[in-house]
């Protein structure tokens, strides 16, 4: 009996002894993973996090694409080559668009004579477009190249291209098809100017983390961006972005005065962005929150000016047109600038003035602009900090 006992009070024993190892590890366990945390949360306070908004075709996946070239390592090959199949079907997209808007003004227009196709280049212009309307777009042969190359110099084409405002047609058109051979080539493979041409819908929510390369290869911030499809059906995944952002990065296509919406074509592109820009604005979480307003899209827009009046666009009814050239394409756009400054004060309540707005031009094609107004935003954004920490 008392062996029996011993027996059983030694296999307690064992069993606590185990237990309590066990819990140490566990406990050893808990305080590491809480020790992790502290870290990260720790580290996480010296990252400055980023919100890229924007309305569709605001350009804003172009600046994300330029940030990632410039201050990260860039695309490697594989990446390079993922977008071959993507600049392939923006080409069929593309030439789609333009023969179908060729027919459809041929149909409604006064002078429907200007949008015929040649009878040889008919034929060519369905077998395009019936390509352009598949789920699975084939790759660029030369064959087909050849086609669109002729298609895209047909006379109707090229007049229907000149409407291109009102047809949906994508700023990428021009160098695409002034690079067709180049692209459907046995062995292509994109460039990085290929990459920031190629035209992606953004989906949900994309992030890069990165520091601003200054002169001497340091930055003492670390930036977080997060890029979020533009699009309307795609807003909705914005709202979980929204607390302890230090700054949004709002891009406004301000070339985009005359142009309807992709997703609705009764509504005018820029007062999209004007509505949507005063929401943002009135977001109860970006009380503090910096905004950087980027005008892009200005090369664009310095072309389309001097042709288009800006009185096209319901919110720029007013403006008069003061010069030629370009002293009016400078007055236009201070015109914008002006009207994107005074929504800002009308939308910005009395307690939230002090918070800081930048506005800047830009064209997100241009790596150089992008780098120079990134480190403005860069030395702006670390005043900032600066200044609430009491140092400045």
């Amino acid at each position: 009996m008392r062996s029996h006992l011993s027996r059983n009070m030694g296999l307690l024993c064992s069993r606590s002894r185990h237990y309590n190892e066990q819990d140490s590890e566990e406990n050893a366990q808990a305080a590491e993973i809480e020790r992790r945390i502290e870290q990260e949360t720790e580290a996480e306070k010296h990252i400055q996090k980023l919100l890229l908004l924007g309305a569709g075709e605001s350009g804003k996946s172009t600046i994300f694409k330029q940030i990632k070239l410039l201050f990260q390592t860039g695309f490697d090959e594989t990446e390079l080559k993922s977008y071959i199949p993507v600049i392939h079907a923006n080409v069929y997209q593309t030439i789609k668009v333009l023969h179908d808007g060729s027919k459809e003004l041929a149909q409604n227009d006064k002078e429907f004579s200007k949008y015929v196709l040649s009878n040889e280049n008919k034929e060519i212009g369905e077998k395009l477009s019936d390509i352009g309307g598949r789920l699975d777009y084939p790759r660029l042969t030369r064959e087909h190249a050849k086609d669109i190359e002729t298609l895209w110099k047909d006379a109707a084409i090229q007049e229907t291209y000149s409407r291109g405002n009102e047809l949906q047609v994508p700023d990428c058109t021009q160098y695409f098809m002034e690079n067709l051979q180049r692209l459907s080539d046995a062995n292509y493979i994109p460039t990085k100017e290929d990459v920031l041409y190629a035209r992606v819908r953004t989906t949900g929510v994309v992030e890069i983390q990165f520091s601003p390369v200054g002169e001497n290869k340091k930055s003492g911030e670390v930036y977080r961006l997060f890029d979020v499809g533009g699009q309307r059906n795609e807003r909705r995944k914005w709202i979980h972005l929204f607390e302890g952002v230090t700054a949004v990065i709002f891009c406004a296509a301000i070339s985009e005065y005359d142009q309807t919406l992709f997703e609705d074509e009764q509504k005018n592109r820029m007062m999209e962005t004007k509505e949507l820009f005063e929401w943002v604005l009135k977001q109860e979480c970006f009380e503090k929150t910096s905004f950087m307003l980027f005008l892009n899209k200005f090369d664009i827009f310095e072309k389309k000016v001097l042709n288009v009046p800006l009185s096209v666009c319901e919110w720029f009814n007013d403006y008069q047109p003061v010069s030629t050239g370009k002293q009016e394409i400078e007055h236009a756009y201070e015109f914008v600038k002006k009207k994107f400054e005074e929504l800002y004060f009308k939308s910005t309540a009395p307690d939230r003035v002090d918070r800081v707005f930048k506005v800047y031009r830009t064209t997100a094609l241009d790596q150089k602009l992008v780098k120079k107004t990134f480190k403005l935003v860069d030395e702006t954004l670390r005043r900032r900090n600066l200044f609430e920490a009491g140092l400045l």
